[in-house]
């Protein structure tokens, strides 16, 4: 942290940095707030992840696009590892916010907002983020490093294709792509989206799906996030491939803390996230 600290205040974007700290929360990153000149900033360290398929680059043009469209913090300053936004007085939503469906309502619309304008600002390469590739991906690395989860990727990867059959065609967004609810804060005036490294494109149905799972909404506040979202009420069609879509992120979220738990260097308890997300899966696939 120290060391951290050190880099941080030496950045070239400041004149007179001060006061800073740790910020809490993440499970990827390591994050510090700064004053600079009386604003407040948040320095964010993280390199490439390739095994996530994290790519600074992208997230940096992602930053940059949702930024432009007044949905995300604008970038004040970006170097190898490091990018630096301007800090946001807004609070972080928790899992029992959503259940408010005034908030829920709100963050559909911001979802609906970002997919259309964020897909319409962004510039540059941008990278896909088809959940279904990136669990095979995963599957790979992790027989690759002899994971004790190797025995259940048979099974896994039978139900994955399952899914993937089971969505269907699907509409193009750039989307979030990891839409727990810390990720989404309350201002004063406005929701805001941040933390975007695992954006790009991807059906809308992972981003609703993956909030659903996140904030454990029960089925009539999932059926109103739909109809909010698409301005109607879902049909059969789209319900199977909401459903199908829901249970794939849950399938990623679990097997991302699979491969973490080989590669990561946070202090995170990555072995119980695994299994809470692994239990979760399994019973919703079992209701479809």
């Amino acid at each position: 942290m120290e060391q951290a600290i050190a880099r941080a205040r030496a950045l070239p974007c400041w004149s007179d940095p001060r006061e800073i700290e740790p910020l809490e929360g993440g499970i990827t990153n390591l994050n510090l707030t700064l004053m600079d000149r009386g604003r407040k900033y948040v320095v964010r360290f993280g390199d490439d992840i390739p095994e996530h398929g994290v790519m600074r680059f992208n997230e940096l043009a992602i930053s940059r696009a949702a930024a432009a469209a007044g949905i995300s913090p604008a970038v004040h300053h970006v170097e190898a590892g490091i990018l630096v936004l301007e800090f946001v007085e807004a609070a972080p939503l928790a899992e029992t916010d959503l259940h408010d469906q005034a908030t829920l309502e709100d963050v559909a619309h911001l979802i609906a907002r970002a997919h259309r304008e964020v897909t319409a600002l962004a510039r540059g390469p941008i990278v896909t983020f088809w959940v279904f590739h990136i669990l095979r991906d995963y599957a790979g690395f992790l027989s690759s490093r002899n994971s004790p989860h190797v025995s259940k990727l048979p099974r896994l990867m039978q139900e994955a294709e399952n899914l993937e059959k089971a969505v269907g065609k699907v509409d193009l967004v750039l989307g979030h792509n990891d839409l727990l609810p810390a990720n989404i804060l309350r201002g004063e005036d406005r929701f805001w989206l941040v933390d975007w490294e695992y954006g790009g494109f991807n059906s809308p149905l992972f981003d609703l799906g993956g909030l659903a799972t996140n904030c454990g909404l029960p089925d009539e506040a999932e059926r109103f996030l739909l109809k909010t979202y698409f301005g109607a009420e879902p049909d059969a069609g789209l319900k199977q491939s909401y459903n199908a879509m829901k249970c794939a992120s849950l399938l990623r979220e679990t097997m991302w803390s699979m491969v973490s738990e080989l590669t990561s260097s946070i202090e995170f308890d990555y072995r119980a996230y695994t299994d809470s997300n692994l239990d979760r899966y399994r019973r919703a696939y079992e209701k479809l």
